[in-house]
C-alpha cells in the first residue's frame, strides 16, 4: 500500500502550524524588488534593515589572528567568561549600578535571545504586552509559544509615544510579561527614564516580568539611551536584551545577550544549553573587542545615521501630501503616506511599479502603521538623493 507524500505533511507540530500563517504580504513588495535587481532592472532598495557599513576592519583582523590561534572549538553555553565580563562592566558603567558575570549570557543573536527569554517565561495562552508598531520578527516568537499578544497601539501624532494608562489598563490575571522596546524599530521611539522607572514600579508591584529589547541602544539621535536596569528600582523581574548587530554593522555574525537575576539565568542557561549549544568562540572574541574599542567607530556610525535620517526627513517635509515624525534613534523613518495611497501596501506596489524603489509597508508592524511605509537608513545617502528623486516625482505624477 502506497501513502501520498503530502498525508506527512499534516503531521507536525502545533507549534510548526502556527508557524505556517502567511508572512508574504508583508515582504512581497521586498522580495519582488531583489528578484528585479537580480534580472539586472535598475532598483533602489529602501526597504531591508542590513546596513550598508562594514564591520570595523580592526575587528576583523583581530578574529582572522583569533582563528589562526585555534578558536574554533566549543564555547560553554553561557558564553566567554572575558566577554560577559566586559559586558558586565559596560551594564555596570551605563546603569551605574553592579552587574555580575552571572547575570549575563550569550546567545547567537538577540532575536534566539528574546525567544529563549519568552519561552522561558511565558506557557501558552499566557499574555504578553507589547506595543504597535514593533519588530516583525516579534509575531513569529509569540506565535511559536503560543502565547496571546496584547498590543498597546503608540500615538503616532506624538512621535510614536507610549500611553501608560492605556498599558496598565490592559493587565489581566493571564498577564506575565510587558514587553518593550526602546529605542524602538521601527519608529525610532524612546521611553524616558522617568517612563521606565513608573512602568518597572508598576511591574514589579503587580509581580509581571519586564523585558526589554535595547539593541538600538548606541543610536541615539537626541539623547542618550536610559537603559531600564538604570531606571528601575528592583531588577528581581527586570530582563535586558542587547546586541552588536545594528550598533557595530555585525549583522551576519549573530551576536546578542541577556542580563538577567541569577535566579531567571539558570533557567536561561538550562534552555540554551539544550537548544544551541554555545556561540562560536571567534564570534565571541570579536564582540568583546568590539566593545573594548568602539568608542570613536560608534560616534561615526551614530554620525552617519543621523546624517541620514535628517536628509530623508527634509526630503519628505518638502514632498507634498506625506509626512512623517523624525525619530529618536534607530534606523528608520516611519513615513505617512494616508493623503495619496489607499494605505502603506498599495503605496509600495505602486512605487515599485512605477519608479523601482522598494519600502516596507507598515502594515507589517501592526494596525496603527497600516497608513504608514518604512524608510531603512541602510543606505547612505548616494542612494537616498536619487530614490527620492524618483518618489518625489512619483508623488507628483500621482497629483
Amino acid at each position: 500500500m502506497s501513502v501520498q507524500g503530502s498525508t506527512f505533511t499534516q503531521r507536525i507540530s502545533n507549534v510548526a502550524k502556527r508557524l505556517d500563517g502567511d508572512a508574504s504580504e508583508v515582504w512581497e513588495v521586498h522580495d519582488k524588488a531583489c528578484a528585479m535587481a537580480d534580472n539586472g532592472e535598475d532598483v533602489l532598495l529602501l526597504s531591508v534593515g542590513d546596513p550598508d557599513l562594514d564591520t570595523h576592519p580592526d575587528t576583523i583582523n583581530h578574529v582572522i589572528d583569533r582563528l589562526r590561534e585555534g578558536r574554533t572549538h566549543y564555547s560553554p553555553s553561557s558564553g566567554e567568561d572575558s566577554l560577559r565580563r566586559i559586558i558586565a562592566d559596560v551594564e555596570d558603567r551605563s546603569a551605574r549600578r553592579p552587574c555580575s558575570v552571572d547575570e549575563v549570557l550569550i546567545f547567537p543573536g538577540a532575536t534566539n535571545a528574546i525567544y529563549a527569554v519568552m519561552r522561558t517565561l511565558l506557557n501558552e495562552g499566557d499574555e504578553v504586552i507589547l506595543a504597535e508598531p514593533m519588530y516583525i520578527g516579534y509575531h513569529g516568537i509569540f506565535d511559536s509559544i503560543g502565547a496571546k499578544q496584547v498590543r498597546i497601539p503608540l500615538n503616532a501624532a506624538d512621535n510614536f509615544s507610549l500611553d501608560m494608562e492605556k498599558l496598565k489598563a490592559s493587565v489581566t490575571e493571564k498577564t506575565k510579561v510587558i514587553f518593550i522596546n526602546t529605542p524602538g524599530n521601527p519608529a525610532g521611539n524612546m521611553l524616558s527614564e522617568a517612563e521606565l522607572r513608573e512602568l518597572a514600579d508598576f511591574s514589579y508591584r503587580n509581580n509581571i516580568w519586564l523585558v526589554s529589547d535595547e539593541v538600538y541602544s548606541m543610536i541615539t539621535f537626541k539623547e542618550r539611551h536610559t537603559s531600564l536596569r538604570k531606571a528601575a528600582e528592583h531588577l528581581d523581574n527586570i530582563i535586558v536584551i542587547d546586541g552588536l548587530s545594528k550598533s557595530h554593522a555585525m549583522t551576519g555574525w549573530r551576536m546578542g545577550w541577556t542580563v538577567a537575576p541569577e535566579s531567571i539565568s539558570k533557567h536561561l542557561l538550562n534552555f540554551s544549553a539544550s537548544t544551541v549549544f554555545g556561540c562560536c568562540q571567534f564570534v565571541q572574541d570579536a564582540a568583546a573587542y568590539a566593545l573594548q574599542n568602539d568608542s570613536a567607530y560608534m560616534e561615526e556610525i551614530r554620525g552617519e545615521y543621523q546624517s541620514r535620517r535628517d536628509y530623508v526627513c527634509q526630503r519628505v517635509a518638502a514632498i507634498p501630501k506625506l509626512s512623517c515624525p523624525t525619530p529618536d534613534a534607530g534606523m528608520f523613518v516611519m513615513v505617512d503616506i494616508s493623503q495619496v495611497a489607499e494605505d502603506g501596501q498599495d503605496f509600495a506596489h505602486r512605487l515599485l511599479d512605477a519608479q523601482g524603489v522598494s519600502v516596507l509597508p507598515g502594515i507589517g508592524f501592526g494596525e496603527v502603521t497600516r497608513n504608514f511605509v518604512r524608510i531603512s537608513l541602510a543606505q547612505p545617502v548616494e542612494i537616498l538623493e536619487p530614490a527620492f528623486d524618483r518618489i518625489e516625482g512619483f508623488i507628483n505624477s500621482l497629483l
